[in-house]
């Protein structure tokens, strides 16, 4: 919570969340140099 909310406060509008284990439709723009993708 504390991690969505510096999200949240630095880009305003910009960030969703989501309920853990459900299926989600979700889009990525690179938008710099690095993208990390981080799977379990």
């Amino acid at each position: 919570d504390r991690f969505v909310a510096f999200l949240e406060a630095r880009r305003p509008g910009r960030v969703a969340t989501g309920e853990f284990g459900e299926i989600m439709d979700v889009a990525l723009t690179n938008d710099g140099p690095v993208t990390l993708v981080i799977d379990r």
